[in-house]
């Protein structure tokens, strides 16, 4: 009787192995969008999941199974999931003449191809807020991406240190990446990631982002002691997390490729 109370102790103690079984393009409501089919050895049944924004579609799928039941599974649902993806905002692709915002504020992408490839913020001859972007055409949607990476970095980072002395904790690293599915995480060593899209919302969303991932060094869940530490760090929390709910799809949306 001990040996099998051991054993099922263990069993649930016994990390989920997760892995990619196929990476595709599915078409969906007039979109092709990347597929990723992953097995995770906890599933029990098949989930079908659409990454922030519409960016990409995710099947899980419990280990051994056909790819015959794959193609069913997604064939069961193909009305349900056009019918999410047709309500998500478009895709507009970064380009000159189009506006995206900078810490809230819309700015206009203007093109000078004639100088070093470098952006710079400022205003068109109408006072209109803009993103002068300099070198070839092609590499412009990246030479935006790198422009907000760098602002992320410069702002975050700045936050981080003001909401850490705040707790008298300290971050192990700050990282930024372009995650679909979620904006920050930590980790229980103390390692901040940050999605860099943040830097198109506004300074107070920015500012409650870094205080809500800097809380879980101090509580890693989401209990009523995270969040009161939550808002003591940034009494905007409310309303700052009801407009990244509402806005974050869009953001999301943008596309830098």
């Amino acid at each position: 009787m001990p040996i099998a109370l051991l054993r099922r102790t263990f069993a649930r103690k016994k990390k989920t192995s997760v892995s990619l079984v196929k990476e595709c393009l599915h078409e969906v409501a007039g979109r092709t969008l990347p597929l990723r089919i992953v097995e995770n050895d906890r599933a029990r049944q098949l989930t079908l999941r659409i990454d922030a924004g519409g960016r990409s579609l995710r099947v899980t799928i419990p280990p051994g199974l056909a790819s015959g039941e794959v193609n069913r599974f997604l064939k069961r649902h193909h009305d349900w999931l056009e019918e999410k993806i047709s309500r998500l905002p478009k895709r507009p692709l970064v380009r000159p003449g189009i506006r995206i915002p900078l810490r809230g504020i819309p700015h206009v992408i203007v093109h000078e191809p004639g100088r070093r490839g470098t952006v710079t913020v400022g205003k068109k001859e109408d006072g209109t807020p803009a993103l002068f972007v300099h070198g070839d055409r092609e590499h412009l949607p990246r030479r935006i991406s790198d422009f907000l990476k760098k602002q992320a970095k410069k702002d975050i980072e700045a936050l981080v240190l003001k909401h850490t002395t705040a707790i008298n904790k300290r971050a192990k690293a700050v990282r930024f990446r372009d995650t679909s599915s979620r904006w920050g995480s930590c980790t229980s060593d103390g390692k901040l990631s940050f999605s860099w899209r943040i830097m198109m919302a506004p300074k107070p969303v920015i500012n409650y982002l870094v205080a809500h991932e800097v809380a879980h060094l101090k509580q890693m869940n989401h209990g009523p002691k995270f969040w009161k530490l939550c808002e003591e760090l940034c009494p905007d929390t409310e309303r700052c997390k009801d407009w990244l709910k509402r806005n974050g799809n869009a953001l999301q949306a943008i596309q830098f490729e």
